[in-house]
């Protein structure tokens, strides 16, 4: 993780559910023009490229958050300089798991899963998560979605034929565990799924949210915000109208991506 000569802190993007790493290289290319050095490393299990994890699902049985945390705080190491973490969906809740865990200097969640302690359920967020939650034997396999689920979870606010088209170039098959993992996390003592929220010595945190998201609605990203409000540390809000849970891939990533290096560099990274 060697930084380059314009900006100091290395920044790494890590994907969520359902999508492949890859769909972060349009990032990795911006912030490089920016200065950053970047990576997207995949999660334990993920193939080299979509192709393969497509081929190869079963490495991805049973990769529960605990291990998915431990993969990247594994990667990170103790560096001189803490990386920037950037994560989408379940990528946002290890994100801010990174941060409270003093691994990163800074987070940004962008439609991040929610943490312990959310009590928000739309019916959306419910709908979305069916295909692996209506099966309790998912919970120790991997599931793919179909393009009509997906359209649904991520490709709400786009039009039919966008949506197929990420469909068919980012995703792959995921595992069910880390949904039933944050689905009970409120009635489990030690849930992977918590995180300190009251730390006061950590970095930034940037919370972000798309107002017509089907996964992550933003009434539990907001909810999600609120469990900061007690933190000595800075923790902001932002919501990008319009957009669904597609929005760091989609035809309008660039608006998304722009908004975070802007507030990178608000906050001095």
């Amino acid at each position: 993780m060697t930084a380059s000569a314009g900006k100091t802190n290395p920044v790494i993007f890590i994907h969520g559910l359902w999508i492949h790493s890859s769909a972060w290289e349009p990032w990795i290319t911006l912030f490089a023009e920016h200065g950053y050095t970047a990576t997207a490393p995949g999660w334990p299990g993920d193939g080299a490229t979509v192709q393969e994890t497509r081929d190869d699902p079963d490495s991805l049985n049973e990769v529960g958050i605990e291990q998915i945390c431990r993969h990247y705080a594994d990667l990170i190491g103790t560096p001189d300089v803490k990386p920037i973490v950037i994560g989408h969906s379940f990528g946002g809740l290890i994100a801010q798991e990174l941060l409270a865990n003093d691994c990163a200097a800074a987070a940004i969640a962008i439609d991040p899963a929610p943490i312990k302690g959310v009590k928000a359920l739309p019916f959306s967020q419910l709908k979305s998560a069916f295909p692996v939650l209506s099966n309790p034997g998912n919970k120790k396999k991997t599931v793919a979605l179909t393009a009509k689920q997906f359209r649904y979870s991520f490709g709400n606010a786009l039009a039919e034929e966008e949506s197929d088209e990420l469909f068919e170039k980012w995703t792959i098959p995921g595992p069910g565990l880390p949904l039933f993992e944050d689905a009970t996390a409120n009635f489990r003592k030690n849930s992977p799924a918590a995180v300190d929220t009251h730390k006061a010595d950590r970095g930034p945190l940037l919370l972000t949210s798309g107002t017509e998201d089907h996964t992550v609605p933003a009434k539990v990203t907001k909810e999600v915000f609120a469990k900061y409000a007690d933190s000595g540390s800075i923790t902001e809000y932002q919501e990008f109208d319009g957009r669904g849970h597609s929005l760091t891939m989609d035809s309008g990533w660039k608006d998304v991506a722009d908004a975070t290096l802007t507030w990178l560099s608000d906050k001095g990274f």
